[in-house]
């Protein structure tokens, strides 16, 4: 299964705002530069949703505060375990991100149809660069 990158987010802040970036650096077992959510150690690392769940929901990427938009690889089939290699950076998905609050205050009721759709949360593996339009491969899956 292969993709597309579409956007690339980070916050710089927790509860700020996503800041869209054209690039930006993975770094192993850490997370994302200048992402405020990076943290050694963490299951939590990096957040992927695909656009196709996005348009589904009438969203626009980085609304529900996912790290890296894809196009073209179905997210939410991919099992906790399996590797992706997103840019020159790998990553293994850990589990799927439940909705939280906040997405009911995009849209009331929101929360409940997203549930198992939100993205799934992924760790840094091999750290790298990631820009937007660099291919999505699913490269190893448990």
């Amino acid at each position: 299964m292969t993709g597309t990158i579409t956007n690339l987010q980070i916050c710089a802040a927790r509860g700020e705002p996503m800041q869209r970036k054209m690039n930006v650096r993975a770094f192993a077992d850490f997370g994302l530069e200048g992402d405020a959510h990076a943290k050694q150690g963490s299951a939590r690392q990096v957040l992927f949703i695909d656009e196709e769940t996005l348009t589904e929901f009438g969203l626009s990427a980085g609304r529900v505060r996912e790290n890296i938009t894809t196009r073209g690889v179905a997210l939410h089939d991919i099992v906790p375990g399996t590797r992706v290699r997103a840019g020159g950076a790998t990553f293994e998905i850990t589990k799927h991100c439940a909705p939280c609050e906040f997405i009911e205050d995009i849209q009331p009721g929101l929360r409940e149809k997203m549930e198992g759709h939100r993205g799934m949360l992924a760790r840094v593996i091999e750290g790298g660069e990631l820009r937007v339009g660099d291919a999505v491969e699913v490269i190893k899956s448990n």
